[in-house]
């Protein structure tokens, strides 16, 4: 089964005086990054929240949003009274220039809502030891969350990988039956060809010449074995999409990779209008392979 590199997941944790809420969203990258938002101080712990999403994450950008919501501990309640004196002095010396002394008091008011007087609780470059494992067990949560959003996007991408799958099956085949009609064609042009030369000429047809010429043609689009790998490439690929789930996405885009190869040098041997046209049938089909593939995990 494949994985998507998409998903989200959200849990909750409740605790002794604190109480936590976790989101998790995944977009697809080619390596596992992991970013923490929210609460102090998680946003400074993303080595240790890392170490967590590896467990069940191999790659993709993983943004993980904490919010702490934590009960007032004596501890906790400190006032920075350095701050409050020169906010204090501020206001005085602000109202005695302005000739307004009479309003320090009312102003004076709002200084404790003012940015640094009191740190709110929790602040600081540490998780108490009774916080981590309540936030540790919403995070395991979220991510299996993650996980089932994960697989039921990776069913549908492998349902449409295999549609296409059976596309290029099907246009491979069209190009095996109509490679000996292109030969069949080619020594009808190559003979009405011959025969006009011989008229205009009055010479008369040298026959080996003419199967020198035929020989040359059919080795130039001689693409029997870009076919067979092509095939193989396609039974793998199939294989990789219904029974791989350790890391199929990197296996998969080596494999549509070399799928194009293949198409490429189809393209440029086959020789005939044709089969050209569904070599760009599957080209564009790989293309939309491949969009696919770069988001499998």
């Amino acid at each position: 089964m494949l994985f998507s590199m998409t998903g989200f997941g959200e849990a909750r944790g409740q605790g002794s005086g604190f109480a936590v809420g976790v989101e998790v969203r995944s977009v697809n990258n080619r390596h596992l990054k992991v970013t923490v938002r929210g609460s102090d101080p998680y946003p400074m712990l993303e080595s240790e929240v890392e170490k967590v999403v590896r467990r069940g994450v191999r790659r993709g950008t993983i943004s993980v949003h904490v919010r702490a919501e934590r009960a007032p501990r004596p501890g906790d309640l400190k006032l920075n009274t350095a701050v409050v004196q020169t906010y204090l002095e501020l206001l005085r010396t602000t109202c005695e220039a302005a000739g307004t002394p009479h309003l320090l008091p009312s102003l004076a008011t709002g200084v404790l809502a003012l940015p640094g007087v009191a740190p709110e609780p929790g602040q600081g470059g540490s998780v108490p030891d009774d916080e981590w494992p309540v936030f540790e067990q919403a995070l395991e949560r979220a991510l299996a969350k993650l996980d089932v959003s994960r697989k039921e996007e990776g069913r549908a991408m492998a349902d449409e990988l295999l549609r296409h799958h059976a596309y290029l099956t099907e246009q491979l085949g069209l190009v095996k039956t109509q490679l000996p009609a292109v030969m069949v064609h080619y020594r009808a042009r190559l003979l009405d060809r011959v025969k006009q030369a011989i008229a205009d000429a009055g010479v008369t047809l040298d026959e080996s010449h003419l199967i020198r010429e035929l020989a040359l043609f059919a080795d130039r689009t001689d693409v029997a074995e870009e076919l067979s790998r092509f095939a193989a490439h396609l039974d793998q690929f199939r294989e990789l999409v219904t029974t791989v789930t350790d890391g199929a996405g990197r296996r998969l885009e080596f494999v549509v990779q070399e799928m194009g190869r293949e198409a490429n040098t189809l393209g440029s041997k086959a020789g005939d209008v044709s089969i050209s046209r569904i070599v760009v049938e599957i080209k564009a089909t790989l293309e939309k392979v491949r969009e696919l593939v770069q988001n499998v995990e």
